[in-house]
């Protein structure tokens, strides 16, 4: 008898190109068949055999408070019963505005969009229009987005642009796009005492989330805080996942530190297609009606997916919520190392707030060429062991996971308990 998500997945890949809508849910990285999923609530969700699986994608972030939380959908219902959109202003898009400005401090004016590309792509946009220079400085690992400009990876050496790592992506357009080591304070050095003046931004995940969980160090957003001061560029935080994820004001409140430019997605939709990009005043002053830098999207400000949004917004300022979010990242983190440890497995894990990376080497990673030195086939069976088991991880070795404020203890010890088994039969 088949499995229906063999099924529908053999049904997906006629219509489909490689059955899915997003590269990373098809499995190729682990093998085996993507689940499709049917239904979900609180940390589980179920797949079209009615397996259930205690998740920790969390789509991929935005579900922090669990999935299908009671008043996130009524507001999305309420809101859906009003009309599903009218391409013109709403008073949600102000109320999402000003929450935003609020619980960010970087940020005193905000534009909506609907993806986190458009977020970055505009946001950088606005840089090289508001300075009126043409390169920017990405990071090795750090994704941004699919905008052509950031699909590149580096080049053959410091001060060398970057190679498109994407077909359809011409050279041209990524001719000024620097890529430098995520970390490396001297390699900043360098690159602005060269040429500092031709540099309209500076573009980092202050916690990176797809080569993997690596955070930033101090130093590292220190100095590139100090260089862009100094040579007039703009400082962008791709928040887009980390946003919400790690602290209530984002990477940068951890990190006491203000970007020029942020960009914000997942959490701040609540499941539904909501991004942002904001920051100074002035710098927003640039954007079309008022300024010259043009951007626009006929489905920005959605009011349903902006409901979403607004009422998660206001879940995760509720007392205590960032501290227990963490607590129980870090229960996770520590049983997984233990009983890793237990079973003689060479792994070790990281987190921070609501974000965690499991990591098959002996460190914590601190940078991409660090990360693909992991054990990839050890991540893969541990996968897939943990999945047979009803633990759904990123089906990738170069994803972080997410937990969310229904992951309570009964859910991290059951989650432990099958990796104590997991890792049991790795090392057998």
């Amino acid at each position: 008898m088949t499995d229906k998500n063999e099924s529908l997945f053999l049904r997906a890949q006629k219509t489909t190109p490689g059955g899915v809508n997003s590269p990373v849910r098809a499995f190729r990285s682990v093998g085996g068949t993507p689940r499709f999923i049917t239904h979900a609530e609180g940390p589980y969700f179920w797949d079209a055999e009615d397996r259930r699986y205690i998740d920790y994608i969390g789509s991929w972030g935005p579900a922090i408070v669990g999935h299908a939380h009671p008043t996130v959908v009524k507001a999305v219902q309420e809101a859906a019963a009003r009309g599903l959109g009218f391409g013109a202003p709403t008073e949600g898009e102000i109320e999402m505005a000003e929450e935003i400005c609020k619980l960010v401090p970087s940020i005193e004016q905000v534009r909506l969009v609907s993806s986190g590309t458009e977020a970055t792509m505009s946001a950088l946009r606005l840089a090289r229009g508001a300075t009126k220079r043409d390169k920017i400085i990405k990071f090795e690992g750090c994704y941004h987005g699919h905008a052509d400009s950031l699909l590149v990876k580096a080049g053959s050496g410091l001060l060398t642009f970057g190679n498109p790592t994407s077909a359809g992506v011409p050279e041209d357009f990524i001719q000024h796009t620097l890529v430098l080591d995520y970390n490396n304070c001297q390699q900043l050095e360098d690159t602005f005492k060269a040429c500092g003046k031709d540099i309209a931004c500076v573009i980092v995940e202050p916690v990176a989330g797809n080569m993997n969980l690596i955070k930033a160090s101090p130093e590292f957003l220190q100095t590139m805080r100090r260089l862009c001061t100094e040579h007039g560029s703009v400082l962008i935080f791709d928040e887009v996942m980390c946003g919400f994820r790690v602290a209530l004001g984002g990477a940068q409140a951890l990190y006491n530190i203000q970007p020029d430019i942020t960009a914000l997605g997942k959490v701040i939709g609540g499941g539904l297609p909501v991004a942002a990009f904001g920051g100074r005043a002035d710098l927003m002053a640039n954007m079309a009606p008022l300024g010259k830098v043009y951007q626009a999207g006929t489905l920005s400000g959605n009011p349903v997916a902006v409901a979403a949004g607004l009422s998660t917004l206001k879940l995760i300022q509720e007392p205590n919520f960032y501290t227990q979010l963490s607590d129980q990242t870090s229960k996770l983190v520590t049983g997984l190392i233990a009983a890793a440890n237990k079973a003689g497995v060479t792994f070790c894990a990281d987190s921070v707030g609501g974000m965690f990376g499991l990591y098959f080497s002996k460190e914590v990673p601190s940078s991409y060429a660090q990360m693909m030195a992991s054990d990839t086939e050890k991540f893969n069976r541990f996968f897939h062991l943990m999945l047979d088991a009803g633990i759904y991880l990123a089906p990738s070795a170069f994803e972080a996971g997410f937990v969310s404020a229904q992951h309570d203890d009964k859910v991290i010890e059951t989650t432990i308990l099958e990796a104590e088994k997991a890792f049991s039969q790795m090392r057998a």
